[in-house]
């Protein structure tokens, strides 16, 4: 039960996590377009106001040069603005009744431009004072110049942009919490298939990987998702029944020559009479050579399946050729000719090559009736090793199968010759890491055994 609710929380979590993220992504995008409107709704607003102030004076200044100068200057908008004309001397000549008898408000200089530059103005004792955005533009004549100065009030503009401001910080978290409630909705949804898969990949354990997951039916993330994770587990179900193949294999052939041991050694145990050491020595020396051949074979196998990294520098594979005939000879009264055997450089592990190269002369050895033909050459950028016998050949059939591990065919099952099986499958697995193939084909009669790897260059 325990695990049961911690599952449900993590799922919980995960959930609210998840929310919260949206919750937070949806306030930040709307509180930054409310800010972004109440900023450009200010500005289009006080530019407003100052084109009716600009606008305002000019009227007064078309005025001012016809010559028609009274004390007051009619204005339209009831007391909403505020306007001076100052003499060059810098009193009044003229106001709006709402500034008769007042002193002068405005003292920044006039402003020339086409469109002349606003100014903030704070406190013009006109009502209850506030803040109002004036413009002032020279007039009159040159014998007698003057100053007009427009006021336009922006309490109508602040006080707008305060109710905006109050519903907006009113309405921005009502509609984040139903968006949140939204996401939270949706997110349950999408994780749904989710904790359906993450239930599935738990049932799942390393004795059984041959259950799948369920695909969902839509062509989207979640459906190449379970894909991909389906055929990693594929993968991960043919590795280890070819692991368990591999060992059962393993434990089947070291159980013979260890049973062959054991029998050995008891009988000299309880019957030390009945031979001697010497005997006794030679009969299970092929046996312990037999082992140590198998065993050396298995550490190589589990290397190779382990993709150890390879050590890659320029290899002279023609004296690696050189080196493991002259070694077979020595074991056996065949002829083997290494006269085709020409220059050729590789890139790979010498050492890992040499057994490659040990690999296909002891197939040779042990299916040979006569002579074994051994050659090399570079064809374009390719290194060619061909191992061919006179032996009984292989059929198509079994080309591929020979390379599997602890494969014999029928003619080649007797264990007196010590093979394991893992000859041709340790060439393969090399060949394959060094970026080369293998093949087989006909050498009527016989069988050639081709390895093919990329060159690097003629050897010196």
């Amino acid at each position: 039960m325990a695990a049961g609710i911690r599952s449900w929380w993590a799922r919980r979590s995960l959930r609210l996590r998840l929310t919260a993220a949206a919750a937070a992504v949806i306030a930040a995008g709307l509180a930054g377009a409310a800010v972004l409107l109440v900023v450009w709704l200010h500005a289009s607003l006080i530019s407003g106001l100052d084109q009716t102030a600009f606008q305002g004076a000019q009227v007064v200044a078309a005025d001012q040069d016809g010559g028609r100068t009274t004390a007051d200057v009619p204005t339209t908008d009831h007391g909403g603005v505020a306007v001076q004309v100052i003499a060059g001397n810098g009193k009044v000549r003229a106001s709006s009744a709402n500034l008769r008898g007042r002193p002068r408000a405005f003292t920044f200089p006039a402003s020339r431009a086409a469109t002349p530059r606003a100014h903030t103005v704070d406190d013009i004792p006109v009502g209850t004072g506030g803040t109002w955005r004036a413009v002032g533009i020279p007039a009159g004549t040159a014998r007698d110049p003057v100053t007009v100065y427009v006021a336009v009030p922006t309490e109508s503009v602040d006080h707008g942009l305060a109710q905006l401001t109050v519903g907006l910080a009113t309405g921005v978290p009502a509609v984040v919490a139903a968006l949140t409630g939204v996401a939270w909705l949706l997110t349950g949804r999408a994780l749904r298939p989710v904790d359906g898969m993450r239930a599935q990949t738990a049932e799942i354990t390393a004795s059984d990987l041959s259950r799948r997951l369920d695909v969902p039916p839509a062509d989207d993330a979640l459906g190449r998702l379970a894909t991909t994770l389906n055929d990693l587990l594929a993968r991960l179900d043919t590795s280890a029944r070819r692991q368990r193949r591999f060992v059962a294999d393993a434990a089947h052939e070291l159980r013979n020559p260890l049973s062959t041991l054991h029998t050995r050694l008891s009988v000299a145990a309880q019957h030390p009479g009945l031979g001697d050491g010497q005997s006794l020595a030679a009969g299970l020396l092929p046996q312990t050579e037999r082992l140590t051949r198998l065993v050396d074979d298995l550490l190589r196998l589990a290397r190779l399946d382990a993709r150890p990294r390879l050590r890659a520098r320029p290899v002279d594979l023609d004296e690696i050729v050189f080196t493991e005939v002259r070694e077979a000879r020595r074991r056996t009264r065949l002829v083997i000719d290494q006269h085709a055997v020409g220059a050729a450089r590789v890139a790979g592990d010498g050492d890992a090559l040499a057994r490659v190269v040990r690999n296909l002369l002891d197939n040779a050895l042990r299916h040979a009736r006569t002579r074994i033909d051994v050659s090399l050459h570079t064809l374009g950028d390719t290194a060619q090793l061909t191992v061919a016998d006179d032996g009984p050949g292989i059929p198509e059939a079994d080309r591929e199968r020979v390379f599997g591990r602890f494969t014999r065919l029928d003619g080649a099952r007797a264990r007196d010759t010590g093979g394991s099986g893992l000859g041709l499958a340790i060439v393969r697995d090399t060949v394959t890491a060094h970026h080369g193939s293998t093949r087989i084909e006909d050498n009527r009669p016989g069988a050639r055994l081709v390895v093919l790897l990329p060159a690097t260059g003629q050897s010196p």
